[in-house]
């Protein structure tokens, strides 16, 4: 298994976080948690499918999946190759002519928003390709035809970093009186650029903290209350919901 990150260059750097090469020679079944960003997957070679309820979805060889708030299980075939873009938050905006939350959950077709002929041209290209610096250029000056050159939503990047450096457990009050803003026009701003509403997104970064700072034998109660639950049962809730395990079964072995 190969799963090699790439740095974009720098024209895409304020709204690619990374691109990755990933291959697998077996067929693999893994489970997805939620981030805030959005990813691109380009598959060269193979085949991808989500499973929901016990049932198998196909997916596209070129396709987004939009923020999720809860895990995801993914299946791939035997001997798949694919270029991952891992879109910053908010990033994605500037290349689709829709509201991103309209993608809130989805993985869908990129023939949805983009030219067939275009995506197959590109494909055909990420199979040729000899190497995989040469793979991410491709995918790179791809992106680069589809972005748009639009300023970025000074509203929304103060409320993304604020709700970052408050490592998510922020209250949508508190984030209002800072922004000295109301409610309305900073949910609909937001939820257009990065996917989702500000509690929601919140919630995602509040636990996406809990999984990275969480140490062996810390008590689990200690670990709800330093995340911002204040009632264990809601955050075990939250937590099975995120990861699909309990707390107790997701740090077992980690």
């Amino acid at each position: 298994m190969k799963f090699d990150t790439y740095t974009p260059c720098e024209a895409l750097k304020p709204f690619v976080k990374s691109f990755a090469i990933s291959e697998n020679a077996a067929a693999h079944t893994y489970k997805v948690l939620p981030d805030t960003g959005l990813v691109i997957g380009f598959q060269y070679r193979g085949k991808l499918s989500y499973l929901k309820y016990g049932s198998e979805t196909p997916l596209a060889s070129a396709g987004i999946t939009g923020l999720r708030d809860s895990y995801r299980v993914f299946s791939n075939s035997a001997n798949i190759g694919t270029v991952l873009v891992f879109f910053a938050e908010g990033g994605a905006a500037p290349f689709f002519n829709l509201p991103i939350h309209e993608l809130f959950g989805e993985s869908l077709s990129l023939d949805h928003f983009m030219l067939a002929s275009e995506l197959m041209v590109l494909e055909e290209q990420l199979c040729e390709a000899k190497a995989d610096e040469g793979r991410i250029r491709l995918v790179e000056r791809f992106l680069l035809q589809k972005m748009s050159h639009a300023d970025p939503d000074p509203l929304v990047v103060a409320a993304v970093t604020l709700i970052n450096r408050h490592k998510g457990n922020i209250r949508i009050r508190e984030l209002l009186t800072i922004l000295n803003t109301s409610q309305s026009p900073l949910e609909k701003r937001f939820r257009r650029v990065v996917g989702t509403s500000p509690k929601k997104f919140a919630n995602i970064v509040r636990l996406k903290h809990t999984l990275q700072e969480h140490y062996q034998g810390q008590p689990l109660t200690d670990l709800g209350y330093q995340s911002g639950f204040y009632d264990q049962a809601h955050f075990i809730k939250a937590f099975k919901n995120f990861t699909g395990e309990s707390p107790e079964n997701f740090f077992s072995g980690r």
